[in-house]
This record gives C-alpha cells, structure tokens and sequence, in this order.
C-alpha cells in the first residue's frame, strides 16, 4: 500500500514520496508528512543479520513506496560506499554505562553525511520520476553540519545548484573552514551578519516568494531543500536508530523486543524525530531523551507545555544546536494533535506573529515519550573530561550535551535502560573546546589543534580536516539577512 505525503497545514491532496522530496516544502509552507507510517516488515531478529544497506532498503523502502526496488537500491549503493571511512557506516561502541552511536565517519565526519550522502540521488531520482527537466536549485540554511554535507553531496551534481547559508560568527572554524573551500560550480557559500534561525527564517521566506519562484520557471530554474524539513533528509535518518538497535541484538546486549532509550543532541528536532518514527514502525523505545545546550527552548517546551521563542539567543560550545526554531517540531505536534491540519497552521501562525505557543494537556500526554534535557557549556566540558579520563573515549561538545542529560536523566529516574547515544560530530570539528574540556592548550591554529587533538586523544586527523591544509578559500561573501534574497537572484543570474 502506498505511502503519501500531505502537509501539515492544509487539506490539500496527498502526493507521491518522490513528489515531496522534489518540493521539499509544501506551498501553504507546510512540512511534509506520511500519510500513514507503516510497520516494519521484517523482525529485528531480521535486521540482526542486515548490514547498513540492506537495513537502509527495507526500511526506506516502506516510506518511499513510489521508488522502485532498482532506484532505491541503487540509490543506497552510490551513497554508503567507501566515502564513509569504515565499511559499517555507522558504528555503536560500548562504554560502562551507554552505547555511543557513531554517526561522523562520513566525508564532513558529522550526522548530516548519513542523509546528505543519499538525498542527492534520490532528488534527481525523484526529478526524472516526475519528468521534471528544470535545475533543482538547493536553497538551505545551515547551523554548522548541514552546509558541508550538502555541499559535499551536491557539488558537481548536474542538473543541480545549491546556496548555503550560515551564521557568519556561529559555526566553528573548522566548520567554516570546510565549507568556504567548497570546490564546485554549482556552489554558492554565504555568510550573514545574525544567527541560525535568522538564516533559516529568510530560507523559509525566500522558498515561499511566488513572484520569484515563477520568474524562477521561467529561467529554468525550481526550489528544493536540503534541510531536514525535507522528507527525503529524515526518512534515511530512521534507518540508523533500527540499524543500532539490531546490532544490539546481534551482539546479545539485548533480547528481540527489549525497549532501549535514545539521548539525542537536539537543535531543529530532526534527528529525534526520526527516532519517533523509528518507534512508531515497530522500533521498541522506552525514552526519547531530547538534550539541549543553553538555548533550552525545547527542554521548556517538553517540562511545561509552553514554547516560546523570546529570549536571548547563546553562542556555545555546541553550535550546531543553537536553534530557538525547532523546524521539525511541527511535524510532531502535528501528530501529537489527530493530525490536524487547521490547528497546526494557527499554532505555526502564533509562533510567528508572538513567538510562543501552548499546547494543551492530552497533546502534553502524547508526548510523554520524550523527557527533555538541558546542559550549559561548563557541564559539557565536565562531561567531556569525565568520559576521556574514565573510558579513553573523547566527546565532541554535542554528544557531550547529550551524554551530560542522559546522566541526570538516571539519576533523576532511576531507569537503567539501555541507552544509545547518538555521537554526532568528530570531536576534530570542534578541537579548541575540546581540548579546553580536557585541559590542553588551546590558543594554537585550527589545524595544530588538530595535530595537538590527536597526539593526546590517539586518534588519527581525520581525512576531511586533512584536506583542509591545502584547500583554498573559494567563497567569502558575507551579507545581511535582508541581503539573502539578492544573493540568491545574483547566484542564479535573475
């Protein structure tokens, strides 16, 4: 039975997965959701015996059911192969109290490799499955990770173009580093003066200009997204939750239908999100446990109901998670609410025109599965120092946030739950406050702290900062948020 995609603020008709990746946003500026979310249709005992790519088929396959076996299956092969730096692409190591899932062996050795490594082929899959013949034009806003894995999966790709913005002053060097050396003609890389949701929150704006979008056709041009608001980015997300579970099972650290619990590092609420449906098609989970750093919007949100976007906004050690704007929090509180379209929209609509909303008391118990988390910078560098002196392990500051509220959740709890951790980043990305945290010196050059980071840590530079040495700076523009619009007509020549 096939799967469709509707939007969660309108009654309009559903369409085909393919047709949602290609949008990416709906035209009431909606997300896209399934229209049911299906089962698993194999055991886990099943998924036990599965390597990366056959797990990513049969999971994938359920929720992009207009793909055929031969375009999915060859859409998996081209992304998880030996760009991934070991042949498991994603790895669980084990420590005395949690599982850490390593989801950084990509080529931006972040999270983001594990669905940006895929979402190029299967939008140019969905392009010619709708016979659409336009340049796909990637428009995305970045809080550190996502820029560099998009540009990396979209750079040269024909038929295609992609801008990337980000906070000018709110990524980490090496996050910039790797992202201002993108090579590519298709590639455009800009800074602004302002922060991740001012970024994100003109994306939204731009995406949904009529006027542009048309003089856009008729050019030759058509909007998609990279962003995690765009299905085709969380649906291969689901795939590692599952995929840990079983290897779990495999090893006998659990027993087929045993619950765990996830602790995620948690900013636009994608990668949890994923996790929620993970649960939702069978996965057995007994805690979704959603960290956040000082911007704790949402850990607000999970302890009292009430979101409210007004209040200061912190840089910190975890800059990929300093969001006020959770995107994909939408997507949830549209299934928290009967998937009601009319009530998401005005709820969407308070948020913009006042910045807070509140849900009521049965949305509250619909969400009792998650347990919100909050840790500061002197928490996370504790933590980090803590794990490294006691298990040899090194952190990166968002994993550290991550594992920080998972250890208050136990004590607060009691519950001794297996727990997967979800290790999002190389600690190489972000080396000054790491090697802060374990009291090294840090006033030394990105790529020494890179030499310095591995001499103390024994782990290799990993090849992507490598290739920094060398690389060249090829984008440098930096503009107003005001700007944004003018830069993209200027990228597409308008």
């Amino acid at each position: 039975m096939e799967v469709k995609y509707r939007s969660t603020r309108s009654d309009s008709a559903p369409i085909t997965a393919s047709r949602a990746i290609l949008e990416g946003l709906s035209d009431d500026g909606g997300l896209f959701v399934p229209t049911r979310i299906p089962s698993l249709d194999r055991s886990l005992a099943e998924f036990a015996a599965m390597d990366y790519r056959e797990t990513a088929y049969h999971v994938m396959k359920l929720l992009l059911s207009d793909f055929t076996e031969e375009e999915l299956r060859g859409c998996i092969d081209r992304a998880y192969d030996s760009k991934f730096d070991i042949p498991e692409i994603a790895r669980l190591h084990e420590t005395s109290d949690a599982y850490y899932l390593e989801l950084f062996h990509g080529p931006t050795i972040a999270f983001k490799d594990m669905a940006l490594s895929i979402l190029p082929h299967l939008l140019i899959t969905a392009a010619a499955k709708n016979h659409e013949d336009r340049t796909i034009v990637i428009l995305t806003a970045t809080s550190g990770d996502t820029g560099k894995a998009a540009l990396a999966g979209f750079a040269g790709v024909k038929g295609t173009r992609i801008a990337v913005f980000y906070p000018k002053d709110g990524v980490s060097t090496i996050q910039e580093r790797q992202m201002v050396t993108t090579v590519g003609e298709n590639t455009r890389v800009i800074g602004i003066h302002g922060n991740f949701d001012n970024a994100q929150s003109a994306v939204k704006e731009i995406f949904s200009d009529r006027a542009l979008r048309a003089e856009m056709a008729e050019k030759g041009y058509r909007f998609s997204s990279a962003n995690s608001i765009n299905i085709g980015r969380l649906v291969p997300q689901i795939v590692y939750y599952i995929y840990s579970y079983a290897r779990l099972l495999a090893a006998g650290r659990i027993k087929e239908g045993q619950a765990v619990n996830f602790a995620v590092p948690t900013g636009n609420f994608g990668n949890i999100l994923a996790a929620y449906y993970a649960g939702r098609m069978g996965l057995p989970i007994h805690k979704l446990i959603c960290a956040s750093n000082s911007n704790k919007v949402l850990y607000d949100f999970f302890r009292t109901g009430t979101y409210d976007k007004n209040r200061d906004f912190l840089l910190t050690t975890s800059p990929s998670m300093d969001i006020l704007i959770s995107s994909n929090l939408e997507r949830l509180l549209f299934h928290a609410d009967g998937e009601d379209p009319a009530a998401c929209a005005a709820r969407m609509e308070e948020l913009s025109q006042t910045g807070v909303y509140t849900i009521s008391e049965k949305m509250k118990e619909n969400l009792s599965l998650f347990y919100g988390g909050w840790a500061d910078d002197a928490k996370t560098a504790a933590r980090i120092r803590a794990v490294f002196e006691k298990e040899g392990y090194l952190l990166d500051p968002h994993t550290a946030v991550a594992s920080s509220v998972y250890e208050e959740y136990r004590k607060e709890t009691g519950d001794e739950t297996p727990v997967i951790i979800d290790f999002t980043a190389s600690p190489f990305k972000f080396e000054k406050a790491v090697m802060e945290a374990i009291g090294q010196p840090s006033d030394l050059s990105d790529l020494e702290l890179a030499d310095r980071l591995s001499e103390v840590s024994g782990v290799k530079v990993p090849a992507a900062v490598e290739a920094l040495r060398t690389a060249r700076v090829m984008h440098d523009i930096v503009c107003d948020q005001e700007e944004m619009m003018g830069q993209v007509r200027d990228f597409l020549g308008l």
